[in-house]
């Protein structure tokens, strides 16, 4: 078991990255609530429930949604990759705290880390492929 044992309750982390977002998280026995950056989580992602509910979606395919609170530290990015960012860390401590836990999240694609991001920019073009406009005379 590689839980941190704090005032006996056991606490679960995980790291979680998204486009140049990164959050820590924190699994932790609870009743279910979201603190992001020592806010709640609707506040912090502007009571947008889309992101509210990515980032629960691991737990409640466990069945685990009421059971623990997630403690995040995020920065870098916006509220978008930080959200998909808290999510991947999320399904990463659930199977920190059971490895039985690893082929539901897997199934649902909850393990896998997105890897898209932004390309850089080209010389002679004014973003990675904006080209300047082409005038024949």
């Amino acid at each position: 078991m590689n839980a941190t044992a704090t005032q006996d309750r056991a606490v679960y982390w995980g790291t979680g990255r998204r486009k140049s977002s990164i959050a820590r998280v924190r699994l932790v026995p609870g009743s279910g609530n979201v603190v992001v950056n020592n806010r709640s989580g609707e506040d912090y992602f502007n009571r947008i429930p889309g992101y509210i509910v990515a980032l629960k979606s691991p737990l409640e395919t466990l069945g685990l949604e009421s059971e623990y609170d997630i403690l995040v530290n995020a920065h870098g990015g916006g509220l978008t990759g930080q959200a998909d960012a808290v999510k991947l860390g999320v399904a990463r401590a659930l199977c920190q705290l059971d490895p039985d836990n690893r082929q539901p999240l897997k199934i649902e694609g909850y393990l896998t880390r997105d890897p898209r991001c932004k390309e850089r920019k080209k010389y002679g073009l004014h973003k990675a492929r904006k080209a300047p406009q082409f005038s024949k005379r």
